[in-house]
């Protein structure tokens, strides 16, 4: 497969050659999971992906608990189906124990996760509670314990899901959690193996190398996993000889399938889907889409790789989205882009009564009235 036609392939996987006619929680469920470190983040990223898309969609799957925003994949926040999350948590908690160590180092040793993860279950028990209670309780029954250390350690070992509220995007800075078994109604089974969890990523962002599996799942078995699999799977080439896993029957369109024009939210899942980002990224720009402090920039596509990034400016009652291109834009791409950034600022910003779309450092654009 060339490059080209390796990007069109995960971008059909992630609705992005064309936003698709689906409902929200089917479309979750075919992306495995929707990063949502910030409460925005999974709102934008089905904007982008789905025809007719409404926040109170997602807003209504959040308070019926069909879907959730919890802990999972590296141990970072994603909102994703609850029954997904109910049969992979299991799997992924080898990842997480993994990740706490790496994290943690020296502070993890002499470390009682069992009886810390005990007693903040008993607490959560009772009712919801914010990260700030929970580490104040854990104190209080292990006194002189390095709180930070401990809170992490329960963040990470027990499966737990925030609490959905009347917040714009659902979920406030400082959210309450609640025990997963708690909020779904039923105790958590034992679940699929991460020989499932491989086939979804692969049906989402695949083709991949195992290294890429590695990446995304956190999995420290990872590549066994994949050996294990690979009898079923489609063994394909990439340009320098690279392996490449598929399933059979996945979507690989011609590398000439048009890419339109495409808007993706901070920590979008096809920027985070892989060790080798290069499908998408272009090395010289990586500085300025994964930025210090494990953030990713929001960005906009053009013919199907990053091409510059993207924020929102709000100013009373004005609403700007000023784009940062990488690169000069011939003039059609950028009317393109700009009918998506006008689109887009107008669902991030409903309340503003003026809309401005502004391409680079310039004070000037494309003043918009508000219908």
């Amino acid at each position: 497969m060339t490059a080209r036609a390796l990007g069109r392939a995960t971008l059909s996987r992630q609705m992005l050659l064309a936003r698709e006619r689906v409902p929200a929680l089917r479309a979750i469920e075919r992306l495995v999971a929707l990063q949502a470190q910030m409460p925005r983040t999974p709102f934008v990223a089905l904007w982008s992906r789905l025809e007719g898309f409404r926040r109170e969609e997602l807003t209504r799957l959040f308070e019926e608990r069909k879907v959730v925003r919890a802990t999972t994949m590296r141990g970072t926040l994603h909102a994703l189906v609850a029954r997904d999350y109910a049969q992979l948590r299991a799997a992924l908690q080898p990842s997480l124990t993994r990740g706490m160590e790496a994290v943690l180092r020296d502070r993890a040793k002499g470390l009682d996760v069992g009886a810390a993860t005990t007693a903040a279950r008993r607490f959560f028990g009772d009712q919801p509670r914010t990260f700030t209670e929970v580490r104040d309780h854990l104190v209080e029954r292990f006194p002189g314990s390095d709180e930070r250390a401990m809170g992490f350690a329960v963040r990470l070992h027990l499966p737990l899901v925030q609490v959905p509220t009347a917040a714009p995007w659902s979920f406030p800075a400082t959210a309450d959690f609640a025990l997963a078994e708690t909020w779904l109604g039923t105790p958590l089974p034992a679940g699929k193996g991460p020989e499932a969890l491989v086939v979804r990523y692969l049906a989402a962002l695949g083709p991949a190398t195992p290294a890429d599996v590695c990446s995304w799942t956190g999995l420290p078995d990872g590549r066994a996993v994949v050996e294990k699999l690979t009898p079923k799977l489609r063994v394909l080439r990439g340009e320098r000889g690279t392996t490449l896993l598929d399933l059979p029957d996945a979507p690989r369109p011609p590398e000439d399938t048009p890419a339109p024009p495409r808007l993706l939210p901070e920590f979008d899942n096809l920027l985070l889907g892989h060790a080798n980002r290069k499908r998408f990224v272009a090395d010289e720009h990586r500085p300025r889409i994964y930025l210090p402090g494990l953030r990713v920039a929001a960005t906009f596509l053009l013919d199907g790789r990053v091409a510059g990034t993207w924020t929102v400016e709000r100013t009373r009652g004005a609403a700007a989205l000023v784009l940062q291109p990488f690169a000069p834009m011939p003039a059609r791409t950028r009317e393109e882009l700009e009918t998506e950034a006008n689109a887009l600022v107008r669902f991030v910003e409903p309340d503003a009564s003026t809309f401005v779309v502004r391409v680079g450092k310039a004070a000037s654009g494309r003043r918009i009235p508000a219908r």
